[in-house]
């Protein structure tokens, strides 16, 4: 007899692709095996881990599971599950509005899917489990990692901040800190296993310490990574300008392998509208954080998440969003629309602005930041930067005859492929000879190719994927700020802005 199939669909943030690794971990922990690429719904299980800082995350899923409804008629044993954050939210309303579905779990209780699941089919009923704290930190669980070389390592779950436009807290609880020495040990079996980047991840990653009294705990721990063998990468997501500290500032610029990169959120450059949205910080901080940043790590790359249209934002307010971004000069900015999310405070604030006004303010924001993005890429042209190749970065790589990797400054680059075998995970040494707004080009020969253990690890892993059923990916894992997306969203500095 053979074993039964899994599918799982992702939706959301950074988190929720972490906890579907861990999904994936224990369903194959438990039997299960990978439903072959393209499967679409055609497995024994299928597990909805679902997001709820989307405006139409609800619609997204009931739509999903209405097209699986016929496809569950037709396939005796098929269960299909639903976790994440609208899961936690919405709880028992998804079993009224799709009685099909067998288990509910929410954001506390990831380890409990298959028992979950095995419970359904012996009683024939409906299981919903929401527990309204964590259960077991997510770590502690098996993982199926969707990548041989680089890896998310979470040292924090929840957040303390209250800010009106966010849901995540009430759904992720208050922040949880892992111990150091837990995280370190995960971070050194991951370089045994051959991974050789890490993204150090958390709702607001650099108020780790919080928890367990330690003001300079995340400092402290950036330090430590840079003492482990074999961790050439280090990189952080997403932290809050509240917490981010001198000491944070001097703990990136003096280890060696934390990256010059930082994806910090500013939400707006209004005072006022930082005030209405619970932000703690005001334009002028956020600006001299950027200052202290630049000055100690004079390369670094600065990205940031922006909301347009919050409301009771004015014109007055919204030009001093633009003077922010003119005077930061990020090499991204994600901007997002303004929609209200049920059950927040700013969802029923006064001075909601009309959706035509937040669209045009939303395009003159995007035509700026297009062309500071353009101008501070193009400064890169000449420069000669080590690439860690990546899979899946370039879309159109088969075509162009061309390689994709992150810089240092996890900047895109499009190489030209070189003659030396180069593996996913190695690394090369490139002339940057083209820059467009979000990827620069390296058109010349490979200066140097350097066959890493990572690589090795890439190698050996889809070996290994060739000899069994191929797998459904929820997506690599972007290393650095998250590629840009469409506009209908209120972004967070907690992780949860895609």
């Amino acid at each position: 007899m053979s074993a039964k199939t899994y599918e799982v669909k992702t939706y959301g943030c950074q988190m929720n692709v972490h906890d579907s690794e861990r999904l994936s971990g224990l369903l194959e922990d438990a039997g299960y095996v990978r439903a072959p690429e393209g499967a679409d719904g055609d497995a024994d299980v299928v597990v909805f881990n679902t997001c709820a800082v989307r405006e139409n995350a609800d619609n997204k899923l009931y739509g999903n599971l209405g097209r699986l409804a016929p496809m569950k008629t037709k396939r005796p044993g098929m269960q299909i599950a639903v976790g994440g954050c609208l899961a936690q939210k919405d709880r028992d309303t998804i079993v009224q509005r799709a009685p099909w579905v067998d288990v509910v779990f929410g954001t506390h209780n990831i380890g409990k899917l298959p028992v979950l699941l095995e419970r359904a089919r012996v009683q024939e009923e409906a299981q919903v489990e929401i527990a309204e704290s964590l259960e077991a930190f997510p770590s502690t669980l098996p993982t199926r990692r969707e990548s041989a070389y680089a890896a998310w390592v979470s040292i924090s779950v929840g957040c303390n901040n209250t800010c009106t436009f966010c849901i995540v807290p009430a759904l992720r609880g208050k922040e949880k800190d892992r111990r150091p020495g837990d995280i370190l040990a995960e971070i050194e079996a991951l370089v045994a296993e051959g991974v050789s980047e890490i993204t150090l991840l958390g709702q607001n990653v650099n108020a780790y310490g919080s928890d367990i009294g330690d003001r300079e705990a995340f400092s402290k721990l950036l330090r430590a990574c840079g003492a482990i063998e074999g961790l050439e990468r280090v990189r952080f997501t997403s932290p809050h300008p509240r917490d981010f500290t001198d000491d944070v500032i001097a703990a990136m610029a003096e280890t060696p392998n934390v990256m010059p990169q930082l994806h910090m959120p500013m939400q707006s450059g209004s005072d006022a509208i930082l005030k209405a949205m619970r932000r703690s910080y005001r334009q002028e901080r956020f600006l001299a954080i950027i200052e202290k940043v630049r000055a100690a790590i004079p390369h670094a790359a600065i990205s940031t998440d922006i909301i347009v249209g919050f409301p009771g934002e004015t014109e007055e307010d919204f030009q001093q969003t633009m003077h922010a971004v003119r005077e930061a000069r990020f090499a991204q900015a994600f901007t997002f629309q303004y929609s209200k999310r049920p059950g927040t405070p700013a969802a029923t604030m006064e001075g909601q602005v009309p959706k035509e006004v937040v669209q045009e303010r939303y395009m003159r924001l995007s035509a700026l930041q297009e062309e500071i993005s353009w101008a501070e890429n193009k400064k890169q042209v000449g420069r000669t930067v080590d690439v860690m190749v990546a899979e899946g970065e370039g879309r159109k790589d088969g075509a162009t005859h061309r390689l994709s990797g992150r810089a240092p400054d996890s900047r895109l680059v499009h190489f030209t492929k070189p003659d030396a075998e180069v593996r996913p995970g190695d690394v090369v040494t490139v002339r940057i000879t083209y820059a467009a707004p979000h990827h620069l080009l390296a058109e010349g020969p490979t200066t140097a190719v350097r066959r890493t253990r990572a690589g090795d690890a890439w190698q050996k892993r889809n070996a290994a994927e060739v000899s069994r059923p191929a797998g459904v990916m929820l997506g690599l894992p972007t290393i650095g700020a998250p590629a840009p997306q469409a506009a209908s969203m209120a972004a967070g500095s907690c992780g949860c802005d895609q």
